[in-house]
């Protein structure tokens, strides 16, 4: 069981790992490219298509957050180790950047998206007062560049939290582990 527990976790923060590298340094600037927007008539329809990749990569996020907690909790409650603070926060604070970038950001930038290709949410063309686009377009080049930083520090700290997971520590702290062995 212990085998299987650190196999989780040590899976877990790897795909986790993985996916945000790959997603920002390989599939996000793929929508970007020259020939996309060619293809596409463009950049309208790949900044569509970056959101709703985007939304997937959230939940992927979402979901080895998730599991990644119920790992921690299951290392402490199984092996009797306390929980580190340092992994916890860390933890946690990968969690809350990845619901605030998914849940809040995200939405955020969707709608500005629209305002400033003057589109409804069904992308159909409205009209926009001028300022209006102007002002949504500086909007979401900043807020834009928040979630660039926002990313970097999160697979920043991904960094960091596998490696805690790949590294734990040698002994439990509090119980023996073999009177939890089956």
């Amino acid at each position: 069981m212990i085998v299987l527990l650190r196999f989780i976790g040590v899976t877990n923060a790897a795909i986790w790992l993985g996916a945000a590298i790959f997603f920002t340094l390989g599939v996000a600037p793929v929508f970007f490219t020259d020939e996309l927007k060619r293809l596409l008539h463009g950049p309208f329809w790949p900044g569509v298509i970056a959101q709703m990749a985007l939304e997937r990569y959230f939940h992927l996020q979402y979901i080895c957050a998730v599991v990644a907690l119920v790992h921690q909790v299951a290392e402490w409650l199984y092996l009797g180790r306390a929980l580190r603070k340092l992994t916890l926060g860390l933890l946690l604070g990968l969690m809350c950047l990845s619901f605030l970038g998914g849940l809040w950001l995200q939405p955020k930038l969707h709608r500005l998206f629209l305002v400033k290709n003057g589109v409804n949410a069904q992308y159909q063309r409205v009209a926009i007062p001028a300022e209006v686009g102007a002002r949504a377009q500086r909007q979401f080049g900043l807020w834009h560049g928040i979630s660039q930083v926002v990313n970097l520090v999160a697979m920043g700290g991904l960094v960091v939290y596998f490696w805690r997971v790949t590294h734990p520590d040698a002994s439990p702290r509090f119980l023996a582990a073999p009177k939890f062995r089956s």
